[in-house]
This record gives structure tokens, C-alpha cells and sequence, in this order.
């Protein structure tokens, strides 16, 4: 029986049955065709071992392709670990809502500890990779992840649930079914590295490459860990230092707004196809082939040269629009970010360093004004625990977790531009401010 399992006819038989069944249960939302195609080359790969082990170029480009992806990938994330939890979060939220299985709402209260988890598996898997050690383990540990990530981006193109994956944070945003070939790209190419997995072997001596990677997971941990306590190293965002909010708000050259067409969803009462039809020519006649479904808008193209900021406003807590006035202020001014403050930062030590700030920069007729999407018995619980004198206004939540990574957080802006922004941990004195940034 050992001997069968390991045999060329197994691999061959269970390999051909797995790929009909993902051919069976993909949705309607992707070609049939080309999944048949993907499907069909994975085939080939894992039963083509011998002749692709006959050609080691290929599997020595896979594996600086995989390893070099993988090492940037997971360095981008663990630069701001704190954003891909957001991320993570939203896809636990989608899963919940959608599958109504309550434990996904436990993966979200644990998203920051999983995104520093995933952070430093990418990079030390592709670090792994690069050197040949325990090739067995990062390879299939390779491929697990993929699976995941594959499974993710598909879910979320398929069904249009969560508008951008988070594979490479702000510095690359990718849309759904670009990051979903993007992945499927890397799935041939760690299959073929398994079945190709005599040509990878350790560049050191065993010795040697276990030092390297216990020095690579340390700066591994180290570093999501640094940049989760501080702010990004770094930042990619429409509101890093010295970016101008007014100007990130306003379109590119030749800008041009997304384009949409109107149309209809009908199923194929033959084949269960679901098919997006436009006014002209949905088959409302033919009945016999086809049932109406629903109603839908299509993205014809994305816009061209939007602005960078798009949803920024600020609200006073009687509702009235002070966006203008805020970014318009010719003097120094700070805005302190606490997008929920019943997740904001409890310390006393912080907020004794806030309301310190608060009353040297009033004295010298410098305002602060706090930000956050709470409501108003939020806020007076808030200001009454904490002894907070500033004012408050609301602004959208998502915004203000994008503004800065840390609640709360703290912004000097001068005529709409940033000029420093600070995490909690590293909260400055008035004075520090005044001699090094108010000119």
C-alpha cells in the first residue's frame, strides 16, 4: 500500500480528481474554460516531475521568483502590520456575514497578532527558500499559504466583497482579480518547485543555514513588532510627512471618472451560468433559455488619475462641514486621531502628555482638535474620564485609520500640509515641538 501511495499512478489519479472536483465547484463568476486551463497545467506539473526536474533553469527561476516575492511581499506587510490587520479584519467580517459562522468574528479580534504571524512566515518562508533549508517544510508550508491567499483574493473578486487584497499594502494596490492571478501565478510556480524539489537544495551547510534563519526570524519578529509600536518606517499613505491634504484631494492630469454600465444578471436555465447582459441586448424574449436574476451596475473602466484622498471631510459635532477651515488654517495646528475610542489607548501617562500638550499650545494660541468617528455619549465618557478640555469632531472611521497608525495618534498640519505626525508611544513635549518643527 506504500509503495501505491507513492506510486506515479496515484499521484496521477488523485491529482485528476482533485482538479475535477475544483472544476466542479468553482462559481459561475469565473470562465469555466480558464479554470479548466489553470487546472490542467497544475496536472501537468505535479505529474511531470521527471521532465521538469530534466530542465533545473526552470526550477532556479521559480524559486528566486517565489523567494524574492515572498521576502517583498511580507516585508511590505510587516512595514505596517497594523494596516494589513484592517484588512484581515474586513475578510473575517465578509466570511462572518456571509457563511453566519461566528468563530470568523474571533479571527478578527485577532487579526494584528495573525497579520505579524503571516508577516514573518512570508518572509522567512521566502528567505528559507533562497538558501535551501528544510526544503521539504518550506515548500509545502509554501504552498499552504498560497492555497490561503488564493482562496482569499478569489472570494473576494468573485463576489465582490473586499475591493482591494492588502498583498502589498499602500505601496501597491491591487485589485481583486489582479491579485487573484497574481497568486495563481505563484501557485505554478510553487508546484513546480515541488515537483522539481532535486534541484533545490541548501546553498550553506546545514550549520550554517540554521544560524541564518534563526537570524532571519528574529529580524523578523523584530521588525512588525518596531513598526506596530512606532509608525511605518515606511509610508506609502496620501497623508505622510510633508503631503499636502488639499492637493492629495484634488484629480491628476486627464482625469477621468470610472465609467459604469447599467445591465442585467440572467441565469442560463440550462447550464446554471449566471451572465451580466447590458439594455441592449438582455434576452428578456427567451424565456425558455434564460431567468432574470437581479439588476446590476458593471465597472466598465476604473478612473483615470482620481485624486489620492477621496472620502476626507471633517464634521463639526453639530454637523456642520469644517473640512474647508481646518485645511485652510494658516497657523500650526494639531489634530489628535482617535478613530474608536472605546479601542483608543487607556493609559494615563499618554493622555497626561496630551492635556499637557494641549494647555502649552493653547497658551500660545495653537489649537487641537480631536478626531474620531464615536458618537457624542462616547465622546463626553471620554473627555470626563480623561480630563480632556479640546474639542472634538467626527470624521469617517476608515479615514482616520488611514490618516496615522495609532490611536490615538497625533498630526501637526500647517495650511493642510503634515509637518510631523507622532504614535502614542512616542508622544513629544510642547516644548520638543516648538524648537524642532514650529518655525
Amino acid at each position: 500500500m506504500k509503495k501505491f501511495l507513492a506510486s506515479k499512478i496515484f499521484r496521477a489519479i488523485w491529482s485528476i480528481g482533485l482538479a475535477f472536483l475544483l472544476f466542479y465547484i468553482t462559481p459561475s463568476c469565473f470562465s469555466k474554460t480558464t479554470i479548466g486551463i489553470v487546472l490542467g497545467i497544475l496536472v501537468l506539473i505535479v505529474n511531470g516531475s521527471k521532465l521538469i526536474n530534466s530542465f533545473p533553469i526552470i526550477v532556479h527561476i521559480s524559486r528566486i521568483l517565489v523567494g524574492g516575492l515572498f521576502i517583498f511581499s511580507g516585508f511590505i506587510k510587516a512595514n505596517d502590520p497594523l494596516g494589513f490587520s484592517y484588512k484581515l479584519e474586513e475578510y473575517f467580517e465578509v466570511f462572518r456575514a456571509d457563511s453566519g459562522l461566528s468563530f470568523f468574528e474571533s479571527f478578527a479580534h485577532i487579526s494584528l497578532p495573525l497579520s505579524i504571524i503571516l508577516c514573518v512566515s512570508e518572509m522567512l518562508l521566502g528567505f528559507m527558500l533562497l538558501i535551501g533549508f528544510k526544503r521539504n517544510l518550506t515548500l509545502w508550508l509554501l504552498f499552504i499559504q498560497i492555497t490561503f491567499f488564493t482562496f482569499l483574493t478569489f472570494y473576494s473578486a468573485c463576489y465582490n466583497k473586499v475591493t482591494t487584497c492588502g498583498c502589498f499594502g499602500d505601496f501597491l494596490v491591487l485589485k481583486p482579480w489582479t491579485s487573484f492571478w497574481k497568486d495563481v501565478a505563484l501557485m505554478i510556480l510553487i508546484t513546480i518547485l515541488l515537483s522539481g524539489k532535486e534541484n533545490v537544495n541548501d546553498i550553506f551547510t546545514e550549520l550554517i543555514g540554521l544560524s541564518l534563519t534563526v537570524i532571519a526570524t528574529i529580524l523578523s519578529i523584530a521588525f512588525p513588532i518596531y513598526a506596530y509600536r512606532n509608525l511605518p518606517p515606511l509610508d506609502f499613505r496620501a497623508y505622510k510627512i510633508g503631503d499636502n491634504i488639499k492637493e492629495n484631494m484634488k484629480p491628476g492630469v486627464g482625469y477621468k471618472p470610472a465609467e459604469y454600465e447599467s445591465g442585467f444578471i440572467y441565469e442560463n436555465l440550462k447550464t446554471g451560468e449566471q451572465k451580466h447582459f447590458n439594455m441592449q441586448n438582455y434576452p428578456w424574449q427567451d424565456t425558455l433559455n434564460w431567468k432574470w436574476v437581479a439588476t446590476d451596475n458593471v465597472l466598465i473602466h476604473d478612473a483615470i488619475n482620481p485624486p489620492k484622498i477621496m472620502d476626507f471631510s471633517i464634521l463639526s459635532l453639530n454637523g456642520e462641514d469644517i473640512k474647508d477651515s481646518i485645511l485652510n488654517q494658516k497657523d500650526y495646528m494639531f489634530l489628535l486621531i482617535c478613530y474608536d475610542l472605546n479601542k483608543t489607548e487607556d493609559d494615563e501617562t499618554v493622555h497626561a502628555k496630551i492635556n499637557d500638550l494641549y494647555k502649552l499650545a493653547q497658551a500660545e494660541h495653537i489649537n487641537m482638535l480631536a478626531l474620531t468617528a464615536s458618537d457624542a455619549s462616547q465622546i463626553d465618557a471620554y473627555k470626563h474620564k480623561h480630563q480632556a478640555m479640546y474639542d472634538f469632531a467626527n470624521a469617517d472611521g476608515i479615514v482616520l485609520k488611514t490618516m496615522i497608525r495609532s490611536n490615538p495618534g497625533l498630526i501637526l498640519i500647517k495650511d493642510g500640509t503634515i509637518i510631523m505626525n507622532w504614535h502614542y508611544n512616542n508622544f513629544p513635549t510642547y516644548s520638543d515641538v516648538k524648537q524642532k518643527f514650529i518655525k
